[in-house]
């Protein structure tokens, strides 16, 4: 009797024994085909006429170089902006914003629109210097901001703007955006 429990006992555990073996050598198959693929996939990098070197984005942070070029974009689109274009203008602005600061971003712009709609008032801007700050997540930009009525400028005047960010997984989004008071160099000049 002792005999039948020990060999039915010995018989489920050889059955584990061979069950584990054949998850064993399936996982370790799947292993060589799924590194054979990584290894074999071409690398891609993506080249654009405007970006001087290559840039990585990982899930470590923001590098300042992509922190500094996407400043520069979104800078140049928020700052450009004539009536005409309104609707277009703050489609692509609320297409970089972080979900969190959608509403407040869009309730920022709206005001804009509703200022600017109808009228014949084009804004341009001209960047002069940047600053970046990768771990704060944060970006100025300097510049002279002109204001024109038709095609006379009535108005060239040095501004100041900070952009604060957010980095979710790979993604950086535009939190909120602010004028600032121009920093006044001639009393650092003294």
């Amino acid at each position: 009797m002792f005999a039948d429990i020990s060999h039915e006992r010995q018989q489920t555990l050889l059955r584990q024994r061979n069950l584990f073996a054949l998850t064993s050598a399936g996982l370790g198959i799947a292993l060589v085909v799924a590194t054979s693929l990584a290894a074999t996939r071409d690398r891609e990098v993506v080249l654009l006429p405007t970006v001087p070197r290559e840039l990585t984005v990982s899930s470590a942070g923001v590098d300042a170089d992509y922190l500094e070029l996407v400043t520069r974009d979104t800078a140049l689109v928020l700052l450009n902006r004539s009536p005409e274009g309104l609707d277009y203008w703050m489609g692509e602005i609320l297409k970089l914003a972080d979900p969190v600061s959608h509403g407040q971003l869009k309730a920022d712009l709206v005001k804009i629109v509703a200022e600017q709609r109808g009228s014949d008032v084009t804004q341009a801007f001209v960047i002069r210097s940047m600053t970046v700050d990768p771990k704060g997540l944060t970006s100025e930009v300097t510049g002279t901001l002109k204001t024109f009525v038709g095609a006379q400028v009535i108005a060239s005047d040095d501004r100041r703007f900070r952009f604060t960010w957010t980095y979710r997984g790979l993604r950086l989004a535009l939190a909120g955006f602010a004028q600032l008071p121009i920093k006044d160099t001639s009393k650092e000049a003294r």
